[in-house]
C-alpha cells in the first residue's frame, strides 16, 4: 500500500515536471510570436531564456522524482548506480542551461552592469 502510493506521488511529480517543461515552452513561444519573432530581434534572448528556465525547473521536479524513487521503492546498488548517472547528466544539463541563460558557470559571481 505505502509502496503503491509512494509510486503514485513519483509519477505524479514526473508527469509535473512534463507539464512545467511543456507550459514553459508553450508561453514563451506564445510571448515570442506576440512580440514578433525573429532570431535577431529583441524577444529573441527572452524567449531562449523562458525555455531555458522551465527546462531547469523541470529537471529539479525530474530529480527529485528519481530520488524518492531510488530511495523510498528501490535502494539497490544498480538503482543507486542508476540515481547517480542521471543525476549527474541532469546537473550537465543545468549547468548549461544556466550558462546559456546567463552567460557564466553557477559558481562564477555575477557580473555587473557594463562588464
Amino acid at each position: 500500500m505505502v509502496r503503491e502510493s509512494i509510486e503514485m506521488m513519483t509519477q505524479g511529480i514526473e508527469v509535473f515536471a512534463v507539464l512545467v517543461i511543456v507550459g514553459g515552452i508553450i508561453n514563451a513561444v506564445v510571448r515570442y510570436a506576440l512580440h514578433g519573432g525573429g532570431r535577431s530581434g529583441p524577444a529573441y534572448k527572452p524567449f531562449k531564456d523562458r525555455i531555458g528556465s522551465s527546462l531547469l525547473l523541470g529537471l529539479e521536479f525530474l530529480v527529485a522524482a528519481d530520488i524518492i524513487d531510488t530511495v523510498a521503492i528501490e535502494t539497490t546498488l544498480r538503482s543507486i548506480t542508476i540515481l547517480a548517472v542521471l543525476v549527474l547528466v541532469r546537473t550537465f544539463l543545468s549547468w548549461s542551461i544556466v550558462v546559456e541563460i546567463e552567460g557564466r558557470w553557477p559558481w562564477q559571481p555575477l557580473r555587473a552592469q557594463g562588464e
